[in-house]
């Protein structure tokens, strides 16, 4: 009778999950096109040539508007918050997250995309970062933390060792800097934005001891550490390319892997970049270690969400929903590694993979596993964070370019905006 009524749980399960199916493939031309807003990192692009098997198992026409990421960020924002809903798929970040929860732009994961695709195979640090109260919003196709890359052929000439602290860092950039080996000491973002200067400003003052509220819960990042590592960030430009101060962190990462710059610390994403023979001029001549102590790690994710505002209805909703859940799908990411792409790994399941192990040295998957304990969501976890982020980054990019002299000055008049956004959410 057990052997039974098992068979019998079992069948009802099967013919369950074939009506589902059914029920969603209902939706099959009900969608005619699916608006989607992207960034240009590789797991987007990579999509180009394979949306017409997603377009013909929906008779949808999935249109990607790839946009910067400054621009996407306020894109996304506009979309939602005024209603007007033209996106059904926004393209998400650990910065913005928390405003658009609290905001109730975005479905829950697990409400929208489909159980076959595995979200539970997601890396346990993205998920943490695109996660709110315990609650996944959105699939992330790629993040991490930081990576300190250097130059092991200019330090052998130096005769410096792979530095292991700030002091240790800052020193090797001014020798390398200095020596006659037709590269710059450092580079980094300068360019305004919360996840521009902002994200890379922001280790040197937590290192400091920074904290971004007092305990009143206001704002405290123009204090010592805020001045401190304003201080010490600008002061390392002078050993950087020329423009520095309006750098992204494209503009960084191609000086580096162009073989203009000494040492570099960016998201580890960036890391296979510089394994690129088609496009690095460094390959074989670069080394992995994790941010010199006492700097912490920035942890971050990026990644696709179903939009409550643009995906409003049943079939709407059930499109969109597969659709991320097909852009992030483990298959998706072997066929880019099949293709040489190792760069957006959004899945423990890859990270674990032969074919991910060829395509990258070994310190750097060393240098991975060693910065996960340094690794944290390092900024303002707060609805309002976008806008004192890019506040604090505009005036950044001031004292950096030199258009301000007065950092406490500057970083005073940064708070108390600050200051004002937090007072809206009380």
């Amino acid at each position: 009778m057990h052997r039974k009524t098992l068979l019998l749980g079992t069948a009802l399960c099967a013919l369950a999950a074939q009506a589902q199916a059914q029920d969603e493939m209902a939706c099959k031309g009900e969608v005619p096109t699916l608006n989607v807003i992207g960034q240009g990192m590789p797991a987007v692009t990579a999509l180009d040539d394979k949306l017409s098997e997603f377009n013909e198992k929906w008779d949808t026409e999935v249109r990607i508007t790839m946009l910067g990421e400054n621009e996407r960020r306020a894109k996304a924002r506009l979309d939602a918050s005024t209603g007007a809903g033209a996106y059904q798929v926004l393209y998400i970040d650990e910065a913005n997250l928390a405003e658009y929860v609290s905001a109730g732009w975005v479905y829950p994961l697990g409400e929208v995309v489909p159980e076959s695709y595995d979200i539970g195979d997601f890396r346990t640090d993205l998920s943490n970062v695109a996660t709110v109260d315990g609650v996944q919003y959105f699939a992330p196709f790629v993040g991490g933390g930081d990576v300190m890359m250097y130059r092991t052929d200019l330090l052998e000439e130096a005769g410096i060792e792979p530095p292991a602290t700030l002091d240790e860092m800052v020193a090797a950039i001014k020798t390398l800097d200095e020596a006659d080996n037709g590269a710059h000491g450092w580079s980094a973002r300068g360019q305004r934005g919360s996840g521009m200067n902002v994200w890379r400003w922001t280790p040197f003052f937590r290192a400091m001891g920074g904290e971004w509220l007092d305990d009143g819960g206001m704002p405290a990042f123009n204090g010592e550490a805020g001045v401190e590592a304003t201080e010490l960030y600008t002061e390392l430009m002078d050993y950087a390319p020329p423009g520095i101060a309006t750098f992204n962190w494209s503009d960084s990462v191609e000086a580096f892997r162009g073989g203009q710059v000494a040492i570099l610390i960016e998201s580890d994403v960036f890391g296979p970049w510089m394994e690129d023979p088609e496009k690095s001029s460094i390959v074989g001549k670069v080394g992995y270690a994790p941010p010199p102590d006492p700097l912490p790690s920035a942890g971050w994710a990026h990644g696709w969400a179903v939009s409550k505002v643009g995906a409003s209805d049943d079939c709407t909703k059930t499109v969109a929903g597969d659709f991320v859940g097909w852009a992030t799908s483990k298959e998706m990411e072997q066929r880019r590694l099949e293709a040489g792409i190792a760069s957006d790994v959004g899945r423990t399941s890859t990270l674990q993979s032969d074919a991910f192990k060829e395509l990258v040295p070994q310190d750097y998957i060393d240098a991975l596993l060693e910065t996960g304990p340094k690794t944290d969501l390092l900024i303002m976890t707060s609805p309002v964070w976008p806008e004192i982020g890019d506040t604090l980054g505009l005036t950044l990019e001031e004292i950096f370019s030199g258009t301000r002299d007065d950092v406490q000055a500057a970083l005073d008049e940064a708070a108390f905006f600050a200051e004002d956004s937090l007072m809206r959410l009380k």
